[in-house]
C-alpha cells in the first residue's frame, strides 16, 4: 500500500465528492473533513445528546462561538455528514440531523469516548465507561436505532465539568482516569 505525500485527486467513486487532498491516506482525508474539535463535538451532541438546533449546540457548555458553529454546521452539511430541515411547527427554524454517512461515525465517537476516559482525567463515571466498553455492539445498535426512529432521547447522561463528577451512586467526586480509577483531587 502506498500513500502519496503530495496532493492527489481522488478517483471518482459513486456518491463520494471529488476533490484534492494532501494525500491519498484515508485517515488524512477523514481529518480534513472533521479533524477539528468543533465538528466532532457537534456530531457527538447530535448522536449522543440528541441535539438538533443551533441553540442547543451553542448552549452545550463547550463554549463554541456562533460564527464557528455556523461555519462547522455549513461544512458538515456540505460534506454530507449532516442535513438541515425546517422545523415542522415553525418553518423559520432549522433542525439538523445526521445522515447515514454521519451515523456511520458512531464507532469512532464511542472509541474516542472510551479512550479519553481511560487515559485522561474526565468527569465521566468509570462504571458508565466500562459498561460502554463491554457492550460496544449494543450501544452502537441503540445509537443507530435512535437515529432511524428520529428519537432525540440522549444516549448517555451529560458529564459535568472536569473536577466534578456525579458517581453512579449520586455522590460528587473529583476528576478521574478510568484506566486506573484513581480519583484526582
Amino acid at each position: 500500500m502506498h500513500f502519496a505525500s503530495h496532493p492527489v485527486t481522488v478517483a471518482a467513486v459513486p456518491g463520494k465528492p471529488q476533490g484534492k487532498h494532501r494525500s491519498g491516506c484515508p485517515v488524512s482525508i477523514s481529518l480534513e473533513i472533521f479533524g477539528d474539535r468543533w465538528s466532532l463535538l457537534i456530531i457527538r451532541d447530535m448522536m449522543v445528546r440528541g441535539f438538533r438546533t443551533f441553540r442547543e449546540f451553542q448552549q452545550s457548555g463547550e463554549g463554541i462561538a456562533t460564527n464557528i458553529l455556523a461555519d462547522r454546521l455549513r461544512k458538515l452539511e456540505a460534506r454530507g455528514i449532516i442535513t438541515s430541515e425546517p422545523e415542522k411547527k415553525d418553518r423559520r427554524r432549522v433542525n439538523y440531523r445526521l445522515t447515514e454517512k454521519g451515523i456511520d461515525l458512531a464507532p469512532v465517537l464511542l472509541e474516542l469516548l472510551i479512550w479519553g476516559a481511560r487515559h485522561e482525567e474526565t468527569s465521566a463515571p468509570c462504571a458508565v465507561i466500562e459498561e460502554l466498553a463491554r457492550n460496544r455492539e449494543q450501544v452502537l445498535a441503540e445509537a443507530r436505532r435512535r437515529w432511524q426512529k428520529r428519537d432525540p432521547t440522549p444516549l448517555l447522561p451529560g458529564f459535568g465539568s472536569v473536577g466534578q463528577v456525579t458517581t453512579v451512586q449520586g455522590k460528587l467526586g473529583g476528576s478521574h482516569n478510568c484506566d486506573t480509577a484513581r480519583v484526582v483531587k
